[in-house]
């Protein structure tokens, strides 16, 4: 499987959003995905706590163009690999973590680089498109999209169904239109799911955790939530 590119013609190329060499961005261009079925984590910490580490599970692991295989996690409004953690408190990856047998290790468990390696080699396709989807997985660990309404100043938190690999290797968390649902459970694939990324409500990611304390009206989460996605004339929503 041919899975790197020439860095010839690129390596003057500046991506105009992030500030990297666009040869460095094609190397880390997401290519399979593997979903974390056995709970690992990921461990972070920031400068608001410096005595503490916080965990996060792995949505799945991902192989990149150069052959790395990365964590990955959603994070703020997108997914990242775990060592590219960034937010305003400065975020910091420490490590992937197996709370099973309380182990750290900085490595992808090889049982997931196999298997990313031999599916990507199994369906090696040719894709005329960027945005042609490769691959679509299950939320295995219960991701929540946080939208808002401008109008109404409220905002809602929607499941995650399923996550698309694009051939550009961006991946695109799919909620459920409830308009357009023929029949349930909504599964993968469904005409029903769309790209919440793509709408402009759309916010935030977080975990079931954090979604619950949301939806049970924990003070702090509340505090948290209106902070995170005030409206551009400075007031919070409500939710």
């Amino acid at each position: 499987m041919k899975t790197t590119v020439s860095s010839h013609d690129t390596d003057n190329v500046i991506d105009l959003f992030t500030g990297k060499p666009f040869s460095s961005l094609e190397e880390a261009r997401f290519v399979r995905l593997s979903p974390e079925l056995d709970g690992l984590e990921m461990l972070y910490s920031n400068e608001s706590s410096t005595d503490k580490l916080f965990s996060l599970r792995i949505l799945c692991w991902a192989l990149q163009a150069d052959g790395q295989v990365v964590g990955l996690v959603p994070w703020l409004d997108g997914v990242v690999a775990c060592q590219e953690i960034q937010d305003p408190l400065n975020g910091q990856f420490e490590g992937y973590y197996d709370p099973g047998i309380d182990e750290l290790f900085f490595e992808a468990p090889i049982h997931k680089v196999v298997e990313l390696e031999s599916a990507a080699e199994y369906y090696e396709y040719q894709y005329n498109d960027p945005a042609e989807i490769v691959q679509e997985i299950p939320d295995f660990i219960g991701t929540h999209a946080v939208m808002t309404n401008t109008e109404t100043r409220t905002l809602t938190l929607q499941e995650v169904v399923s996550w698309r690999l694009h051939h550009d290797g961006v991946i695109l968390g799919m909620i459920v239109d409830e308009n357009k649902v023929q029949s349930t459970p909504v599964l993968p694939g469904d005409e029903s799911l769309y790209a919440c990324q793509s709408h402009d409500n759309f916010r935030y990611f977080f975990q079931y955790h954090i979604a619950n304390k949301i939806k049970s009206e924990d003070p702090e989460a509340l505090a948290a939530i209106s902070v995170l996605v005030e409206d551009e004339s400075g007031s919070a929503l409500e939710t």
